[in-house]
């Protein structure tokens, strides 16, 4: 299993047999503590891309909690792009901040599935 270097993000896009990587950017400390452990009950706000208000907009639809966005992201299987657009329209979510997240979420997979 390939592993980034600390405090880079790959995302990884599957077609048929083999992985690309699409994306490589620097994260921030909010990304590398999420991904750095079990998930738990942390609120949406941990998410790295989702501060304040998206989190309270992801909150009124019921996404009040990380396990649960990440249940959406699950439920799209593991589609980055997928679920950038849920996100964007679910929270508001701008297009960096949507790849952050989708970022994050992945590594996290990568690392706890």
């Amino acid at each position: 299993m390939h592993h980034p270097e600390k405090g880079k993000a790959e995302v990884w896009v599957q077609q048929g047999e083999k992985l690309t990587i699409r994306l490589k950017m620097s994260t921030s400390q909010k990304h590398r503590d999420f991904v750095a452990e079990p998930m738990g009950d942390k609120p949406v706000t941990a998410l790295s891309g989702i501060g304040e208000v998206l989190g309270r907009n992801l909150e009124d639809q019921g996404f009040d909690k990380a396990y649960v966005v990440l249940g959406q992201f699950l439920i799209l299987r593991k589609d980055v792009e997928l679920f950038k657009e849920w996100l964007k329209d679910a929270s508001g979510a701008n297009e960096k901040q949507a790849e952050l997240c989708a970022i994050c979420l992945q590594e996290w997979c990568a690392a706890f599935l």
